[in-house]
């Protein structure tokens, strides 16, 4: 039993409002928690949030429906299973104004950018339907590829998550709850940065969509399996949460016991407006082929 109630950390009604937060008295209520702290757990959990930033919220650049609901039900399990989450790993999606899937990157025949959720497929730059306005090799190299290997094809995307904004911090009421965890448990947050090659997409945290190099991160992927057990959730369940769970599923796919016991919080997680019908087939099919678990955060127990 905490000291500190779920309501004198997070405050439902500011959720996605941009709060100041004051880490400096969410220190100050952690240091009185008596708790175990995290390197005496016997099972290891990892609680790994996937962009949880401001611009994702429900009023923000790229605001996905639902997000906040979401993040209501992501702090009280968090405060509610403070004692047996062992750590906390978040994504930071960032960027520049000008990459790949900015509108900025492209113009049409009379110099307009695309609008925010157009679609560029390999055929539209081939006949000059879109046209990046540099690198242009290896941008109709990168729309190429990722449609050859199956990848979702490059869509543009509302400037969102940009280097040094509000936009890309994380979100305030995640944030007092991540770090009151951080110093009640004695352990850090990991923040884990995504998203800065301007010549690619990074929905999952492992690896870009497409690159000529190997850009998988190694050390994420060792840091994940550390832990005895991972739960997962964030936004947006149609892109960023779910090419994050097929990229760790499909490393470690020859250790099927262990996949078994990520779970991802189905109530933890929304998807944005259009995703539905492939959203839906999609995670149907790394439930069957790496059982992988789907729960909502009130029927889990750690």
């Amino acid at each position: 039993m905490l000291n500190t109630s779920y309501n004198e950390i997070v405050n439902v009604a500011k959720i996605g409002t941009y709060e100041k937060v004051n880490l400096n008295e969410v220190v100050k209520q952690a240091i009185e928690e008596e708790v175990e702290p995290a390197k005496n757990d016997n099972k290891k959990v990892l609680f790994l949030g996937i962009d949880i930033q401001n611009d994702f919220m429900e009023e923000g650049a790229l605001g996905v429906p639902g997000a906040h609901k979401d993040l209501e039900r992501i702090t009280k399990f968090i405060y509610n299973n403070l004692e047996k989450i062992t750590s906390i790993a978040v994504s930071l999606d960032t960027h520049e104004l000008n990459q790949i899937f900015h509108p900025s990157w492209w113009v049409d025949s009379e110099g307009k950018h695309p609008e925010p959720l157009t679609i560029i497929t390999a055929e539209d730059v081939e006949n000059g339907k879109w046209i990046p306005v540099a690198h242009k090799e290896e941008s109709v190299e990168y729309v190429r590829q990722i449609e050859e290997i199956g990848r979702q094809k490059l869509c543009i995307w509302p400037y969102h998550c940009v280097k040094g904004t509000p936009g890309a911090a994380l979100e305030s009421q995640f944030s007092k709850i991540a770090h009151f965890h951080s110093v009640a448990r004695d352990t850090e947050v990991k923040k884990v940065v995504k998203g800065q090659d301007p010549l690619s997409e990074k929905y999952g945290i492992i690896e870009p969509e497409y690159s000529q190099e190997d850009q998988t991160d190694y050390n994420l992927l060792n840091y994940i399996r550390e832990f005895d057990q991972v739960v997962i959730a964030g936004e947006a369940e149609s892109h960023c949460v779910y090419e994050s769970v097929r990229q760790i599923a499909e490393h470690f796919s020859n250790d099927i016991q262990w996949l078994q016991n990520i779970y991802v919080l189905k109530d933890g997680m929304s998807c944005i407006p259009g995703f539905e019908e492939i959203n839906e087939k999609a995670w149907n099919s790394l439930v069957e082929n790496y059982g992988i678990q789907l729960v909502n955060s009130t029927e889990l127990e750690l």
